[in-house]
């Protein structure tokens, strides 16, 4: 089976900067596949909270991870800076896809790829509803394709 070639830094839309912490590292010297999640939960959140896709702890709707994946190319290991590239491959009745890169220091290559499904829930019942109009034009910023 044949991979694709990683992406490129200049393929998203929207970055995220975070620091790679010594705890993150394994016994094997290198940032330890788990923290790649954390890595995309923070660049989506930190993206949903900074451009007011959605209130995180307030408002009528909040966003639920349905589906994540991720796909490696390089390690990562402390004192790295990690850039989180994301953007947007799907927009639908109530889930939205990321798309996200993780770039080691300046390079432009990925070091890793993934995806993140959000959906859009109501607060309380936790039951999916419709991306609000105003969630959905700020998705569209960074929507990539069609």
């Amino acid at each position: 089976m044949s991979r694709p070639p990683p992406g490129q830094r200049s393929e998203y839309r929207w970055f995220h900067a975070i620091t790679t912490r010594w705890m993150d590292n394994d016994v094997f010297q290198h940032v330890n596949n788990v923290n790649y999640f954390s890595y995309f939960d923070t660049a989506v959140t930190y993206y949903e909270m900074t451009e007011k896709v959605v209130g995180l702890m307030d408002g009528p709707t909040h966003c639920v991870v349905a589906e994540v994946a991720c796909r490696y190319n390089s390690s990562l290991a402390f004192p790295d800076r990690v850039n989180v590239g994301i953007r947007v491959t799907s927009i639908g009745r109530s889930s939205v896809r990321y798309e996200l890169g993780i770039f080691r220091n300046d390079e432009e290559t990925a070091a890793a790829e993934g995806y993140f499904v959000h959906v859009f829930v109501e607060r309380g019942s936790q039951k999916p509803v419709p991306i609000p109009d105003a969630s959905r034009a700020i998705l569209e910023r960074i929507k990539v394709g069609e």
